[in-house]
C-alpha cells in the first residue's frame, strides 16, 4: 500500500525530472525558429507606448524566446498520461494507486490546463511573427469567457455545485449564479498573468500558489487533485531552473493562460465540492497576483479621472524596476511574500475545515 502522501510527492518528482529532460530539446526549436518578439515594446492600456517598459526590457524581449510555458504542461500531461498508460498495461496494486487521472478529480482542471495553454500557443506563435500582433484581448477574454461558462455550467449541472463556503457563518446559496461567479473568478485570475514579467517572478509565485491548493487538496482527502497540483508544481520548478535570471525563456500566454484557468477550477473543486473554503482563501494565497492586477487598475483610474500617473509603470513589479530596484530584488522579495500569503491561505483554509 502507497501512503498517500507518496501518491502525491511521486507525481511532483516525475513532472520536475521530464520537465528537465524536455526542455533541451524545446529550447533548441525555440532559439532556432527565432520564436521571440521582431520588435521590443508594448502597448499601455491608453493606446500609447510603454515607454518605461521599452527602456527596462526592450533588450530582453527580442533575445528571449516565448513559449517557455510550454516545458510547464508538457511535463504534466506527460506525468499524468505516462502514469495512467503504464497504470493500464502493467496492473500491479502500485502503479495502479499512482494513477491519479480520474473524472472526480483531475478531468475538468487538466481540460482547463490544456485547452488554455492551446489557446496561449496560438497567441504567441502570432506574436513572434515579423511586424505582427498577438491575438486580440477581447478575443482572448471572449475565449476565457467561454471556457468558464462551459466549466461552470458542469460544477453547477453535473457536479451540482450551488454554493460558495464562508469561513465565518454559513455557505453563500447562489444556486445557477454560481456560473457568472466562475466566469468573474476566472477572469480575475487570468487578468494576474501580467504577472509573468521579470525573469523567475511568475514560475515562483505560481509555484507556492499550486503548492498551496495541493496542500488544500490533501486535507480533504482529494489526493487525485492535490496530485495533479502537485504535478504542477513539479513542473513550475522545471520551467524556473531555466527561467532564473538570465532567462532561457518567458513563460508567456501558452503558460499562463493554461495556469490561471486550471487555477480557478481548482479553487471551485476545493471549496464546497471538497468541504472546504478554496475559492474564500484564493485572494490570500494568490495575495500578490490581486496586488498586480489592483495596480493596474489603479493605474488606469489615476491616469483617468487625475490626468496622471500613480506608479511609474504599471504593473506594480515594473514599477520597482523603474525606481532601480535590480530584477532579483523584486524577485526574491516576490517570492518570500508569495510563501508568507501561501502559509496564511492554507492555515486559514485547513483550520476551518
Amino acid at each position: 500500500m502507497i501512503s498517500d502522501l507518496t501518491r502525491v510527492l511521486i507525481p511532483a518528482a516525475t513532472a520536475f525530472i521530464i520537465g528537465i529532460l524536455v526542455t533541451p530539446i524545446i529550447t533548441h526549436y525555440l532559439y532556432k525558429y527565432r520564436a521571440w518578439k521582431k520588435h521590443p515594446g508594448k502597448i499601455a492600456f491608453d493606446g500609447t507606448q510603454a515607454s518605461e517598459f521599452y527602456r527596462l526590457h526592450r533588450q530582453n524581449e527580442v533575445k528571449a524566446p516565448r513559449m517557455g510555458g510550454i516545458v510547464i504542461w508538457s511535463s504534466v500531461l506527460l506525468t499524468i498520461l505516462g502514469i495512467a498508460i503504464i497504470a493500464k498495461f502493467v496492473p500491479s496494486v502500485k502503479i495502479l494507486e499512482l494513477d491519479f487521472l480520474s473524472r472526480g478529480q483531475t478531468w475538468i482542471p487538466l481540460a482547463a490546463l490544456i485547452i488554455g495553454s492551446a489557446a496561449g500557443l496560438i497567441d504567441d506563435l502570432m506574436v513572434i511573427r515579423p511586424n505582427k500582433d498577438g491575438m486580440a484581448l477581447r478575443l482572448r477574454l471572449f475565449f476565457v469567457v467561454l471556457l468558464s461558462s462551459c466549466a461552470g455550467w458542469w460544477f453547477w449541472h453535473k457536479l451540482g455545485v450551488t454554493s460558495v463556503n464562508n469561513p465565518f457563518g454559513t455557505p453563500f446559496e447562489l444556486g445557477w449564479l454560481i456560473i457568472p461567479l466562475f466566469v468573474l473568478i476566472s477572469l480575475a485570475v487570468y487578468a494576474s498573468g501580467i504577472i509573468d514579467g521579470i525573469d523567475g517572478l511568475s514560475g515562483g509565485v505560481f509555484g507556492s500558489i499550486f503548492a498551496s491548493y495541493s496542500i488544500i487538496a490533501f486535507a480533504q482527502n482529494q489526493i487525485d487533485l492535490a496530485a495533479f497540483s502537485a504535478a504542477i508544481v513539479g513542473g513550475l520548478l522545471a520551467f524556473l531552473w531555466f527561467n532564473i535570471p538570465p532567462a532561457r525563456f518567458y513563460m508567456s500566454d501558452t503558460g499562463t493562460m493554461g495556469l490561471t484557468l486550471s487555477l480557478a477550477v481548482i479553487a471551485f473543486m476545493t471549496d464546497s465540492l471538497g468541504g472546504g473554503f478554496g475559492i474564500a482563501v484564493l485572494p490570500i494565497i494568490g495575495g500578490l497576483l490581486v496586488l498586480t492586477v489592483a495596480s493596474n487598475i489603479a493605474q488606469i483610474v489615476s491616469k483617468k479621472f487625475l490626468g496622471k500617473k500613480l506608479l511609474r509603470i504599471a504593473p506594480l513589479h515594473h514599477h520597482f524596476e523603474a525606481i532601480g530596484w535590480p530584477g532579483y530584488k523584486v524577485v526574491m522579495r516576490y517570492w518570500v511574500l508569495s510563501i508568507v500569503f501561501a502559509f496564511a491561505g492554507v492555515i486559514i483554509a485547513i483550520v476551518s475545515i
